[in-house]
């Protein structure tokens, strides 16, 4: 499975070559535990083994998941379980756990089950760009199929009953992943994230909650999930994020018409030294892709494509990496091999 993931990239990275998204990708994520077994933080570890067996007979009954392959948590190296972080189809949370756990992903990788990670279920659905809509459509009529083979736990005074208070309700988490070079340049990101968060929505890094940001991508997503409709949060979400994509398109047409030289400059530099160095951290690497990615969008730059830049976004990352070598790293091992990586590929 993982040799074939190398070899195709997810397809929510992949965009049309005439798109310039400042929306990365999309996520609506659902969190469900059984009304029958206590929630994941009670389990014994035969109760999380039959937690397991039973969401994966009910995912085999879905459309997306009929056909999908199961990994348990405790078959996989340690390499494996970072490959899957980095891939944005399970939380590093999930990856660190020691108790019976395990994910469901799609073939196509669109779709992944996590079973045991804080609830007994956290499905989710990706989609490229800006498609908060679309995922959701697609992942509540999954619910619903798994639904009629589980007993959900749900309250008629609450919702969905979850391990997290934060999550009670709907149990919904949407958000969207976005490249905010201009923000960060200017340094307008942090009034930004001031201004969302007055209004429920949270800015995390490029892995989600805990993580840091690099390579100027940041992840919005709501925060509130109970008294809300679904619909009302991706809607509510989606309006927001279109504000922020015209703050930062805003951004960019200052830049390019005030500071045409400094950024013109940024990137031949960002180039340089991506194409000729032989030792790249990864958080150096991804912040000088992100320079070639904003020259792209802004036409000042034509010495490499963004379908390069993307896929250099993912093969870079530490665990991806090793898979590429077929074996184990060191840090200054990884460092000299995505140097070398980046320059074949430039």
């Amino acid at each position: 499975m993982f040799e074939k993931m190398i070899s195709h990239k997810p397809p929510w990275l992949v965009t049309p070559p005439t798109t310039k998204p400042i929306a990365i990708s999309s996520r609506i994520r659902l969190a469900r535990n059984m009304s029958d077994i206590p929630f994941p933080d009670r389990c014994t570890d035969k109760q999380r083994e039959e937690v397991i067996l039973r969401v994966r007979k009910a995912a085999k009954k879905t459309d997306l998941l009929k056909n999908a392959e199961i990994l348990t948590l405790n078959s996989l190296s340690n390499v494996d379980k970072q490959f899957l972080v980095e891939r944005h189809l399970v939380s590093p949370e999930f990856a660190q756990q020691t108790a019976p756990s395990a994910v469901i992903i799609s073939n196509d990788e669109t779709c992944s089950l996590m079973i045991n990670e804080e609830d007994h279920i956290r499905m989710q659905i990706l989609r490229s760009e800006l498609n908060l809509e679309e995922a959701w459509e697609m992942i509540n009529k999954f619910d619903s199929e798994l639904e009629k083979s589980l007993p959900y736990a749900f309250s008629s005074k609450y919702g969905y009953l979850t391990a997290c208070p934060t999550n009670v309700g709907t149990g919904l988490r949407a958000s969207t992943m976005l490249h905010l070079p201009a923000l960060v340049h200017e340094h307008k990101i942090g009034s930004v994230m001031s201004a969302v968060g007055k209004i429920g929505i949270a800015v995390r890094g490029l892995y989600g909650e805990s993580s840091d940001s690099k390579g100027n991508m940041f992840q919005i997503s709501n925060q509130i999930t109970l008294g809300q409709d679904e619909k009302n949060i991706v809607n509510q979400l989606h309006q927001i994020v279109l504000r922020i994509i015209d703050h930062e398109n805003k951004l960019r047409e200052t830049l390019i018409v005030n500071k045409p030289y400094q950024i013109k400059n940024d990137v031949g530099r960002a180039y340089g030294t991506l194409k000729y160095a032989e030792i790249l951290t990864s958080e150096e690497a991804t912040n000088l892709l992100s320079s070639l990615l904003i020259g792209a969008d802004l036409q000042v730059f034509d010495k490499v494509n963004r379908a390069t830049v993307n896929e250099l976004l993912i093969d870079i990352q530490p665990a991806h990496l090793q898979k590429m070598k077929g074996k184990e790293l060191t840090a200054e091992e990884r460092d000299i091999y995505r140097a070398k990586i980046i320059r074949n590929r430039l």
